[in-house]
């Protein structure tokens, strides 16, 4: 592991991407709150049980065996058709156009994070790790792991930018030193990251490539 002074000057960056990136709170919600009306669920205890986990583990966990690639299909289009929505947070066009090697670390799909990032008018970079290509979700250090050997980087020598519990104890059980952004949730969830800021901004600012 670096030392918290070393990291912000990381050989590449794994950047989450749905309150990291991009604000897409409020798209996510409408998406699963119809999910939650179909399935006579509370709307919000809903969505903040699938904030930071791919949706297949969160569909697997409430709904019947038989009925889940319906569901999932159907958020998936739901959220696919949102994505014109989503905004991007200030400093991420910079971050992924910037010197430092990058990937996006996502619970989302492949197609859900190309959509996000170009309805918020970002390019998504060259690797995306997503839910697509991981057999274990955050909190699971596979998807970090995975960014890590697509950038041909020693985990400890990235440097993960994260808003969500899962997606911290998904970096640092990969050894990748964590940013944490208090836009999602409340600072006592994100005691994990070796450094907690508010915004992307401040983080892009500090960055050394």
């Amino acid at each position: 592991m670096l030392e918290t002074a070393d990291i912000w000057a990381p050989a590449a960056i794994l950047a989450d991407l749905d309150g990291t990136l991009v604000d897409s709170v409020a798209s996510s919600q409408r998406a699963w709150g119809a999910f939650a009306r179909r399935r006579g669920l509370d709307e919000e205890e809903t969505h903040r049980f699938a904030m930071g986990r791919p949706t297949r583990e969160t569909v697997a966990l409430l709904v019947p065996e038989g009925e889940r690639d319906a569901e999932q299909a159907q958020i998936d289009r739901d959220e696919v058709d949102d994505a014109g929505s989503v905004t991007a947070y200030p400093g991420a066009a910079e971050l992924l156009a910037g010197p430092i090697p990058i990937a996006v670390v996502t619970s989302g799909s492949t197609a859900l994070a190309t959509a996000r990032l170009r309805g918020a008018g970002l390019d998504p970079p060259p690797v995306l790790v997503t839910a697509d290509l991981i057999a274990h979700g955050k909190p699971d250090p596979e998807p970090f792991l995975l960014g890590a050997r697509e950038l041909a980087t020693d985990p400890p020598h990235c440097l993960a930018l994260e808003d969500a519990p899962s997606g911290i104890d998904s970096a640092r059980a990969a050894g990748v030193p964590v940013v944490a952004f208090r836009t999602s949730h409340p600072e006592s969830e994100l005691e994990g990251a070796n450094e907690i800021l508010d915004t992307l901004a401040e983080a892009v600012a500090r960055l050394r490539g």
